[in-house]
């Protein structure tokens, strides 16, 4: 059975920081396209970051130089460090998995508030 499962998510204050981590488990392996995505109330989902197998990342530019996207092959884990986060980077944090076939994760919320 494929899974993604979310975890790390919270309450922060503008300016702090949150690590987001997402468990692979069934037929996920290292040469899937790991992405994490963020959809805020009314709004539609969104690409925040991405990482082929290779260890190529891109960024959606709004989170470039505060956000990095990182993976653990051996541990199946991709991860999404997140520093001075700001009040518009409130949303549910998707974790998604993509190699023909697409999985997605439960989600996990990031709060950015004082």
């Amino acid at each position: 059975q494929v899974q993604l499962v979310e975890s790390g998510g919270g309450l922060v204050q503008p300016g702090g920081s949150l690590r987001l981590s997402c468990a692979a488990s069934g037929s996920i392996n290292s040469h899937y396209i790991m992405g994490w995505y963020r959809q805020a109330p009314g709004k539609q989902r969104e690409l925040v970051a991405s990482i082929t197998s290779g260890g190529s990342t891109s960024y959606k530019s709004s989170v470039r130089g505060r956000f990095t996207i990182s993976r653990d092959n051996a541990k199946n884990t991709v991860y999404l460090q997140m520093n001075s986060l700001r009040p518009e980077d409130t949303a549910v944090y998707y974790c998604n998995a993509e190699l023909g076939v697409v999985y997605w994760g439960q989600g996990t919320q990031v709060t950015v508030s004082s």
